[in-house]
């Protein structure tokens, strides 16, 4: 599976952005998938996942209520729509697919990340 995020980009605190991350090369519907962001000089961290068919989703706590992944299954892509972003949002984003079943325990494939600053 190739995995291509976008969407990201420079937003003043209290802003939006929504991430995508195309999915190609295998049935989309066999993975769940999980949006993931590195800050710099702090590891990995786990921000959202949804699972295969999208009745699913899970959220580190520092996000919810603010963001949203959701899934088109017929456009083969996840999303990730942010709002009141805060400074510490910033961060290379990566998007990551998990086979099935739910929940995800270790991810299979990553794609590159896209980056999302936050100016204060």
């Amino acid at each position: 599976v190739q995995l291509q995020a976008s969407g990201g980009g420079l937003v003043q605190a209290g802003g939006s952005l929504r991430l995508s991350c195309a999915a190609s090369g295998r049935a989309f519907t066999d993975y769940n998938m999980a949006w993931l962001r590195q800050a710099p000089g702090k590891e990995r961290e786990f921000v959202a996942a949804i699972s295969w068919r999208g009745y699913n989703t899970n959220y580190v706590d520092s996000v919810k209520g603010r963001f949203t992944i959701s899934r088109d299954n017929a456009k083969n892509t996840v999303y990730l729509q942010m709002n009141s972003l805060k400074p510490e949002d910033t961060g290379v984003y990566y998007c990551a697919a998990a086979t099935r079943p739910w929940p995800i325990r270790t991810y299979a494939y990553w794609g590159r990340g896209t980056q999302v600053t936050v100016s204060s």
